[in-house]
């Protein structure tokens, strides 16, 4: 029941973020819908995590080189999220408002994705992998 209570809460802070993100897009002293490119990185940021663990063995090294990289990659794109935005104000071509509905967007998203990866990625008998 705990597994469902928390789909149930990252579903509800994922509604939350993408409200953030359309908030930022949609109002009507904004209007422009250049920042929805940023969905392009979430769909983006967990396959390399996807990928090294379906990929690399399961041994408590200290390290592991495909999930390094896989972090290093996952960092990248992260990064590329939150700069898009304050690029995208800088150049004028969005409004400072409408940044800050998206960074915080950002944030909401990015943590409940990490959230996701906390409480189903332990490979225990209510795991991602049986989805």
């Amino acid at each position: 029941m705990a597994g469902i209570k928390a789909l149930v809460g990252l579903s509800f802070s994922g509604a939350i973020g993408l409200t953030f993100l359309l908030l930022g897009c949609g109002l009507e002293q904004y209007g422009v819908y250049w920042p929805l490119f940023v969905l392009i990185f979430y769909v983006l940021s967990p396959i390399p995590t996807f990928i090294s663990r379906r990929v690399s063995d399961d041994s408590d090294a200290s390290s592991n080189a495909c999930r390094e990289l896989a972090y290093f990659l996952t960092t990248g794109i992260v990064v590329s999220s939150f700069g898009l935005p304050i690029v995208l104000a800088r150049t004028g071509t969005i409004q400072w408002g409408a940044c800050g509905l998206v960074m915080t967007g950002n944030a909401v998203i990015f943590l409940t994705i990490l959230g996701f990866f906390i409480v189903f990625g332990s490979g225990d008998d209510f795991s991602w992998e049986q989805w």
